[in-house]
């Protein structure tokens, strides 16, 4: 009787963690777009690093009382971070047109102390360019001197994404994810530019 009063307990409170919380796999997901790393969840939760891997790999059987402070670790967090863009001192853009030179592109890198740059076609983004762009085109077999005469419609890359300056943090930090930087918008317009660099000073 008593094991069978134990099973159906735990039954129940396996129905309760599919009802409450998203599934396991969710936790990567989550804890990525947030901009954890596993260690870090690992502490806020009180649980081991290598338990964060595990549950994330499907590679053990969760406990209820560990997964409950866990995601509700995550969700917490995910709430605090739906702070908006336009809260934050993001960095003044400054782009170059696609007709100009690649020259003057590197320039205004080294000025600013940028790695990249947007490209416009008036006020439209049209593009990207960074030092990765010219060092692809050395690797391509192209002399600086020529690099530096080219348009830098010949050579840029595609556009960073844009956000309007409503996004929540999160959304912000999975685009750093993949890209280095992202646009700030208003109604069309580029407001602003966040790179990983800022958005980890806000940590």
């Amino acid at each position: 009787m008593f094991l069978q009063l134990l099973f159906q307990k735990e039954y129940y409170l396996i129905i309760e963690l599919e009802h409450m919380f998203p599934k396991i796999n969710e936790i990567s997901k989550k804890r990525k777009m947030l901009g954890l790393t596993q260690n870090e969840l690992a502490k806020l939760s009180g649980v081991s690093q290598s338990l964060i891997a595990k549950l994330e790999s499907g590679k053990i059987e969760p406990s209820y009382t560990k997964v409950k402070t866990i995601f509700e670790n995550l969700n917490r967090l995910e709430v605090k971070s739906k702070i908006k863009a336009n809260r934050i001192d993001y960095n003044k853009v400054v782009s170059v047109q696609e007709n100009e030179l690649v020259s003057q592109a590197v320039v205004l890198m080294k000025k600013y102390g940028y790695s990249q740059l947007p490209v416009l076609k008036k006020r439209q983004v049209v593009g990207s360019i960074s030092e990765k762009t010219i060092l692809n085109q050395i690797l391509a077999g192209r002399f600086l001197d020529q690099i530096s005469k080219l348009q830098i419609k010949e050579v840029m890359e595609e556009s960073l994404p844009q956000v309007n300056e409503d996004a929540p943090l999160s959304l912000i930090s999975s685009l750093l994810q993949v890209y280095s930087a992202v646009l700030i918008s208003n109604k069309g317009d580029v407001k602003g530019i966040i790179t990983k660099a800022d958005f980890l000073k806000l940590l």
